[in-house]
């Protein structure tokens, strides 16, 4: 690219885009939030109500745009290639556990509803007991938003392992929760919808 001067260079790039100021929200499904004690802990278990059900979100990802490519054969080796179907990939977070474990323990039992449910219930018949809207906001150095995406009926398909290592000094404990969802709208907060529910997960905005 190329800039007849250093103003315009400045005008066209502005502050830039920072990619530590963000935030994710969501709100998990019913039954999660106030059923993801531990059993086997007894009631001084604490249990998850909205009040900590806050996590700190270290890396997220803006979601992908991908469209799928159909290659028709013509003649001598040529192909005519023809735009195919969206897709849209698996979606990922870093989480940084707190002490508790209350932010984990929250995504396990989400998975624990869809592993152990009875998908011909009656009772969990609905949606809302296994999907739930994901919202990624970037935001301006001025604390305004820029761009948000909504990632719709998504659920957790993997929560990671937590790595444990007397070699690990001043470290925090962390973990990935990985996501598939149906499909993404993109606009300004206003477009997309932020209705955040029960739970606000913040990123690292300054």
């Amino acid at each position: 690219m190329a800039f007849s001067s250093l103003l315009e260079l400045k005008d066209t790039l502005g502050l830039g885009a920072r990619a530590n100021l963000f935030e994710v929200s969501l709100s998990f499904p019913i039954g999660v939030s106030g059923n993801a004690t531990d059993a086997w802990q007894g009631p001084a278990a604490t249990a998850i109500t909205s009040s900590n059900l806050v996590l700190l979100v270290k890396a997220a990802q803006v979601p992908a745009f991908t469209i799928g490519t159909i290659e028709v054969p013509y003649k001598a080796g040529r192909r005519i290639k023809i735009p195919g179907d969206r897709t849209f990939a698996d979606w990922t977070v870093t989480v940084i556990n707190d002490e508790n474990h209350v932010a984990r323990r929250a995504f396990t039992a989400w998975i624990d509803s869809i592993s152990k449910g009875n998908y011909n219930s009656p009772s969990k018949s609905s949606q809302k007991d296994y999907y739930t809207d994901l919202i990624v906001t970037q935001f301006k150095g001025s604390g305004n938003d820029v761009r948000s995406y909504k990632l719709h009926s998504a659920f957790p398909t993997d929560v990671s392992g937590v790595d444990l290592s007397m070699d690990s000094t001043d470290t925090l404990s962390e973990f990935t929760v990985n996501f598939q969802y149906q499909y993404l709208k993109a606009g300004t907060e206003a477009s997309v919808g932020t209705d955040k529910g029960v739970m606000a997960v913040s990123g690292i905005v300054d």
